[in-house]
């Protein structure tokens, strides 16, 4: 499979990818722990078919320790036992924001389960790291790019 577009292939398209890099230092900042990130990019990516990113993150998460138990289990969080409760709360976020075209948005009661685990600066840093990877999901999707090639750490 060829990508459709190439995302560094265009000024505008870099310059938009370079500002969106810039962006997740935010989250990084934000203290919300990586191992939640990384599980959070990973759920996006499956609900909205990104083939690209849930290559990438599965990729990176791996590299960074996380166990391949977790990983294959992300896509059936709410049945598995390998989550803590503040990365179910940070899973069930996650959905729930995917998937508001579905009509229900996020309910008050996925809402509350987050503020439990998170403060101010940690549900900041999930909200936008939410943004962020459908952001990601929907650039890859659109551009057709291939999955399968990511190396950890190809992008920084």
């Amino acid at each position: 499979m060829e990508s459709r577009f190439n995302l560094f292939g265009s000024p505008v398209a870099t310059s938009f990818v370079k500002r969106l890099n810039a962006a997740t230092k935010v989250i990084s900042d934000s203290g919300l722990p990586t191992a939640t990130y990384e599980l959070v990019k990973i759920r996006a990516s499956q609900i909205n078919g990104c083939g690209y990113c849930t290559d990438m993150h599965t990729k990176d998460a791996a590299h960074h320790g996380e166990t391949s138990v977790r990983l294959n289990l992300v896509a059936a969080w709410r049945e598995a036992t390998v989550f803590t409760e503040a990365e179910r709360a940070a899973l069930a976020l996650t959905e729930e924001a995917t998937r508001i075209a579905d009509g229900r948005g996020v309910s008050d009661a996925v809402w509350e389960d987050a503020r439990k685990h998170y403060d101010d600066d940690q549900i900041a840093g999930l909200i936008a790291g939410i943004a962020m990877i459908n952001a990601w999901n929907r650039l890859n999707v659109i551009a057709q790019t291939p999955a399968g090639d990511y190396v950890p750490g190809q992008w920084g």
